[in-house]
């Protein structure tokens, strides 16, 4: 979570690692205000040992319920929207007695909802009265505020505003900004699961990989103790819980560096859903990398519930498949967020299960086996189904570093990012290890455009243009295609926002119509047809890879090069 509110930092790790009982968490008592102060530090620490230590310290004297939550919402379970981000600017409006067309522009200098009302309502503590009434009183602790918020999804829109305007007044600046968040459902925090888990590890006595997969699965913070989520008994009960993916690193130095090339087995990169597929106790679930319950989005699957034995569980990539191919990751999109899956999305959407790896069998969590012996009962495992969409994941067969390089050239046309390669005698672990398994994905697509439209950025950047969108040409006209918002420094984003502010054009709300001089080339995975968009195109994973001051904006592609890469990448 980035903001742009200043505090003091962090006091430095005491030696050991061990927790400091004089922390600012101690003294400001916990609640919510520790909370606030936690997810400020983290904010603006740089370094891992210092959020370790946060983290350490919060755990070992939160609230239990307050742990649970921020367990929950740091592994990405956040409530759901319960009022609209209007209503948010009107209410504020009427207790600060604000015009609205000024809370806009103090919300696009801001560029922050939440930030821009956590400014505009003074202090606590300011000699200040509301025109509505009320003050300053104690602050509740974090689950109050969250578990509140559940409550008004049933709330009147009365209830609601009051509930809001009175937490508004009782809570400081910090405390209100990540308020907001959470009532917004805008709530993010740069912090990895590995990073939380290695926290929690210090406070409690159990191995982080164990942690890993207790907080993992489907278990709702307001009802789950902390001491009832940490047992050995969430994960026999829950019966739906997944294990924690092992994900990889990008490939760092040559091949040469990994050794043997027998040594490695090589597969496919898929662009599609990272999942798994578990039976247990006679019911299926389809879990995703994100840990979302996707069981009723894929009813394709349903199938497998009376097909697999208990006690199974298959970690692979959902695709779109049609007639043995893998179509594009577009294809799979229209699906993706759908509340009901119809038969007409069954048919222009099929998708697949390609099968990477098989860590639960007959019971038994195999994943300390080593890669082979796993794939080997995975084999045996598929081929006994015989399910046309239930595929293993090739093995890409090579015999030396120099002959897998000149494979890796045709993954695009298999709809693939690249390759995978896995050490044969590698156990399945715990997120993101550096050794045994490496991701190489092949250079991404490049083309070169024009900066036309830039909007005000958000967090730390937001008093600085760095959303921009970019066209190529078409004849003598400009044709937007994509928006990107990284890729350059923070000295680059200083220039281009100077460039902005110096040769703005029009004004439509935050975005600004600029001069179309600045040529950038953009990077991005892939490329499918569009209706949505005027230039007929979508890219995947557009950024920009780096700023063209070489080239002036005739020198730019135009939108047939576009059309081209489509027809050739686009399938």
């Amino acid at each position: 979570m980035s903001e742009n509110i200043h505090h003091t930092n962090p006091n430095s790790s005491p030696p050991n690692g061990g927790i400091d009982n004089s922390s600012p968490f101690r003294r400001q008592g916990g609640g919510m205000e520790g909370f606030a102060s936690l997810l400020f530090t983290l904010g603006t620490s740089t370094k891992t040992n210092d959020k370790l230590h946060a983290l350490s310290t919060y755990f070992a004297h939160a609230d239990e319920k307050d742990k649970v939550w921020v367990i929950a919402l740091f592994s990405g379970r956040r409530p759901r929207r319960t009022v609209s981000g209007t209503q948010l600017a009107v209410w504020c409006c009427e207790l600060v007695d604000l015009p609205i067309w000024l809370f806009q522009e103090c919300y696009h200098t801001v560029g922050d909802l939440s930030e821009t009302i956590a400014l505009l309502i003074p202090e606590k503590n300011d000699s200040y009265t509301p025109s509505i009434g009320g003050g300053p009183g104690a602050t509740h602790p974090l689950h109050y505020y969250v578990e509140q918020f559940q409550q008004l999804e049933k709330a009147t829109e009365s209830e609601k505003k009051a509930f809001i305007l009175q937490s508004w007044l009782e809570l400081s600046s910090r405390e209100r900004f990540v308020f907001n968040k959470l009532l917004s459902g805008t709530f993010r925090v740069g912090v990895s699961q590995k990073l939380m888990v290695n926290a929690l590890a210090r406070t409690v006595q159990l191995e982080p990989s164990v942690i890993a997969h207790r907080i993992s699965g489907n278990w709702d913070p307001a009802t789950t103790a902390f001491e009832q989520l940490l047992s050995e008994q969430s994960t026999q009960t829950d019966h739906s819980k997944p294990y924690p993916f092992y994900l990889a690193y990008a490939l760092e130095g040559p091949l040469q560096d990994l050794g043997e090339p027998a040594d490695w087995q090589a597969e496919w990169k898929w662009d599609g859903i990272r999942g798994q597929i578990i039976k247990r106790n006679d019911q299926l679930f389809v879990w995703s990398r994100g840990e979302d319950l996707i069981t009723d989005k894929f009813p394709e699957y349903t199938i497998l519930q009376s097909k697999l034995e208990n006690g199974t569980v298959i970690d692979g990539e959902i695709l779109p498949y049609k007639d043995g191919q893998v179509l594009n990751f577009n294809v799979l999109q229209t699906r993706i967020g759908r509340k009901n899956i119809t038969k007409k999305n069954l048919q222009e959407a099929p998708v697949g299960l390609f099968a990477y790896d098989l860590l639960e069998l007959n019971g038994e969590d195999i994943r300390h086996w080593a890669l082979a012996e796993r794939r080997a009962a995975l084999e045996t495992l598929v081929n006994s189904l015989q399910l046309p969409w239930l595929q293993l994941s090739p093995i890409v067969t090579f015999s030396n570093w120099e002959e897998l390089t000149t494979i890796r050239e045709q993954s695009r046309n298999l709809n693939s990012e690249g390759l995978m390669l896995k050490r044969s005698a590698s156990a399945y672990q715990v997120g993101r290890k550096r050794g045994d398994w490496w991701k190489w994905k092949i250079d991404p697509l490049t083309i070169d455009a024009v900066m036309v439209y830039a909007q005000k950025g958000t967090g730390r950047r937001s008093n600085l243009y760095t959303d921009y969108t970019f066209a190529v040409k078409d004849g003598d006209k400009l044709v937007p295609f994509t928006k990107a918002y990284s890729g350059l420094t923070d000295k680059e984003f200083a220039q281009v926002d100077s460039f902005v502010k110096k040769n703005s054009l029009e004004k439509f709300g935050p975005v600004r119509t600029v001069k179309p001089e600045l040529v950038f080339e953009i990077a991005f995975e892939g490329i499918a047809a569009s209706n949505r968009h005027k230039s007929g195109v979508a890219l995947r994973f557009p950024r920009i890879s780096r700023w063209r001051t070489d080239k002036l904006p005739n020198d730019i592609n135009t939108l047939e090069d576009l059309k081209r890469m489509l027809e050739l990448y686009g399938k």
